[in-house]
């Protein structure tokens, strides 16, 4: 795989705002220091609790806007989906790129979490579903508001009723479906995570990881970290094809290949 980051200048009041350090909700309680200490933790840097260069580096990264420090709790407990086959519904598309390419990019986005649980996923068109994805701008009446480009790329709430599992996209960003701006495959495959029940991971290298790293869609592989997590919580698959090896031996222009079957892991038959 190859990983792109990118960085931007930084604003530190954005960035309070982003890294949620002075809320209402926490002002008084949890002093500014202990908030940075935890983030710094979270990400491997020299704990200070001091918003140091390294920090605020950090802080200043795309990312997702589900936070990774103080409180975020959607529904009691730890939650999931109690069936296997969710709905989802595009409620709106942007116009950076074609509709088409949106719905593959979401399309191969459900597959990365369906190749490795026994979930499925069926797309309606006019009706309420468990999980809505929507471009939105600013603020757009959920409490968490968009910043504007780069900064905040995209949120998703936990499983549940209402808002539960809905996956906002901030319209402002550049969506792509290469290595030009956002990826939308990628920053939507990590917002269904949160959907399905995951938090952020601290491991750099998982798709869950709270920062934006480009991966060529081609070429992705899900992590066995984020594998790990979402089976935690769903169990395995009980078969499953290996849709990307497939796809890879299709592509190579290779004319003879066999196809696998695996069970819970392990290689069951071949043809």
């Amino acid at each position: 795989m190859t990983f792109q980051e990118k960085t931007f200048p930084i604003d530190l009041e954005n960035v309070k705002i982003m890294w949620n350090l002075f809320t209402q909700k926490n002002k008084g309680k949890i002093p500014l220091a202990a908030k940075l200490k935890e983030m710094q933790e979270f990400f491997g840097l020299e704990v200070t609790g001091k918003p140091d260069l390294d920090t605020l580096k950090m802080m200043k990264k795309p990312r997702c806007g589900v936070p990774d420090i103080g409180q975020y709790v959607f529904t009691e407990g730890n939650p999931k989906w109690k069936k296997k086959n969710l709905t989802y519904r595009i409620l709106n598309y942007t116009p950076k790129m074609r509709q088409a390419d949106v719905n593959e990019a979401i399309q191969k986005a459900l597959s990365v979490w369906s190749n490795v649980t026994p979930l499925t996923f069926q797309k309606v068109e006019d009706k309420e579903a468990d999980i809505m994805i929507s471009f939105a701008y600013r603020d757009h009446k959920d409490n968490s508001p968009f910043d504007g480009p780069n900064g905040q790329l995209a949120h998703a709430f936990q499983p549940g009723e209402g808002i539960g599992g809905d996956v906002h996209l901030d319209e402002e960003e550049a969506w792509t479906k290469d290595g030009r701006g956002y990826n939308l495959f990628i920053v939507i495959a990590h917002e269904l995570g949160h959907s399905l029940g995951l938090s952020h991971s601290h491991d750099p290298g998982a798709l869950m990881y709270p920062t934006y790293s480009y991966t060529d869609p081609s070429e992705f592989l899900l992590p066995q970290d984020d594998i790990d997590g979402i089976q935690a919580i769903y169990g395995k698959k009980k078969y499953f094809y290996s849709v990307f090896l497939l796809e890879r031996l299709i592509n190579s222009n290779k004319t003879t290949f066999k196809i696998c079957l695996f069970h819970q892991n392990e290689k069951f038959n071949c043809c």
